[in-house]
């Protein structure tokens, strides 16, 4: 993460948008107020005002600390491993841990704030705002495009359409795995060791590559079908 500058005024600025990631996180989107978030961070409605100008400008500032750091990582990741392919298509699981891989890391990153973003990010998935969901993916335009064209030229023999339907899975499944453990305490009715987000990672990703590798719908049967029958 990148230092924040050790004036007052971004003091100040700082611990209102620490307030608010983790405010949201507890609250949700819309319950988490202005004043509730002010009060937290010790300050008043009109440092906020003065910073952000208003809650959807203090909730884009929130997003965009993370979100720049989080897409370069990407990025970066994504061109190291393009360089070493020397114009070879990429291996599907090197594309997914590019991907994937970086906010999973950001996840286990406690002492610069990350586990907290990436709670926030799963927890607006879970409850999506028109709002966030427009600034989320104009922060993304630059990042996933990429990503997919290097998926397309890794499956070849996949149509595109189901990667990105396959992509979109894997994105909502990392996002509502990274919120919390809640619904998986839920099913399994008693309580499961879920604070490790390197465990998570090492369940996650194996789970993420495998549906991006399943069979396309009917190629399974087609298998079955031209393989010997078992004796009865």
């Amino acid at each position: 993460m990148h230092p924040v500058e050790s004036t007052p005024g971004a003091d100040t600025r700082e611990r209102i948008l620490d307030a608010a990631e983790a405010l949201i996180v507890e609250h949700g989107l819309e319950a988490a107020s202005l004043r509730m978030i002010t009060r937290k961070a010790g300050a008043n409605l009109a440092a906020a005002n003065y910073h952000f100008g208003s809650k959807d400008g203090l909730v884009q500032a929130v997003f965009r600390r993370r979100l720049a750091w989080l897409n370069e990582a990407r990025l970066q990741a994504l061109d190291c491993l393009e360089r070493e392919a020397a114009g070879a298509p990429l291996k599907p699981h090197q594309i997914v841990e590019a991907f994937f891989g970086v906010p999973l890391r950001m996840a286990a990153d406690s002492s610069a704030g990350g586990q907290a973003f990436m709670r926030l990010l799963g927890r607006t998935c879970a409850e999506p705002s028109a709002f966030v969901r427009r600034f989320i993916a104009d922060e993304h335009a630059a990042v996933v495009p990429r990503f997919k064209q290097a998926l397309f030229r890794a499956l070849p023999d996949v149509p595109q359409e189901e990667i990105l339907w396959r992509f979109h899975f894997m994105l909502g499944a990392m996002s509502y795995a990274i919120s919390g453990i809640d619904a998986l305490q839920l099913v399994a009715g008693a309580d499961l060791a879920g604070d490790d987000p390197q465990a998570l990672a090492r369940r996650l990703m194996p789970f993420l590559l495998g549906g991006l590798r399943a069979p396309l719908h009917g190629q399974s049967d087609q298998a079955k079908e031209k393989s010997p029958r078992r004796a009865a």
